[in-house]
């Protein structure tokens, strides 16, 4: 991957004929973490390149056909990084569910069980060696203009995700838990409906 990274930013939409091919890694940014509450601000995806596309919504617009028909595509996988949150935003604003796909954080606690620690930063300085920043991660994603801090920031969260997916399958391999894996993602959609419906917290799958 190049050290400099390519990132477009978009406003509204992608633009047509943009193709990831059959695996993209996206991300949300929002305004919080209620997706009833915190408006969607941006997406970003990325064909695993080193090229980054982020999709801007400065206000409480989506009507973006392109990226709707990108998630929503059953050939296309699309890995997250805490896909249960992404789901959901992107179910609450965007009206689209999103599948196949698969989930960094739940394959990292699946094969990483020596560490709590699976965050999206801890895989990629362990697993890869590169440092991420969460500088920007609490910053107003919701301005009419991204600052050039945030619009790297987001784009890093998605530049990585196809690498980590490839360490991770094959831990999930090799300890024999890949069927369990991909039995957690094809739940994932479901798992968003029952946050957005109200089931998050108390969860039922608590006892």
């Amino acid at each position: 991957m190049a050290t400099s990274p390519t990132i477009e930013v978009h406003r509204g939409d992608l633009p047509a004929g943009v193709d990831f091919g059959p695996v993209v890694a996206v991300d949300t940014e929002t305004m919080g973490l209620n997706p009833h509450r915190d408006r969607l601000c941006v997406v970003q995806l990325s064909a695993g390149d080193g090229i980054c596309h982020l999709v801007h919504f400065p206000t409480a617009s989506y009507d973006a056909p392109h990226l709707k028909a990108l998630m929503a595509d059953p050939a296309i996988t699309k890995i997250f990084h805490f896909a249960r949150f992404d789901l959901a935003v992107m179910r609450r604003y965007l009206g689209v569910v999103c599948q196949p796909v698969y989930c960094t954080k739940i394959a990292a606690k699946l094969t990483r069980t020596f560490t709590d620690r699976h965050g999206l930063k801890d895989l990629c300085k362990d697993l890869l060696g590169i440092e991420l920043s969460k500088e920007q991660q609490s910053s107003d994603w919701g301005a009419e203009t991204l600052t050039a801090e945030q619009v790297k920031y987001a784009a890093r969260d998605v530049l990585y995700l196809h690498e980590l997916r490839a360490r991770l399958d094959r831990v999930l391999a090799r300890e024999g838990r890949t069927e369990l894996a991909q039995a957690c993602f094809e739940f994932l959609p479901y798992r968003a409906e029952l946050d957005l419906g109200g089931w998050d917290e108390p969860d039922i799958f608590r006892h």
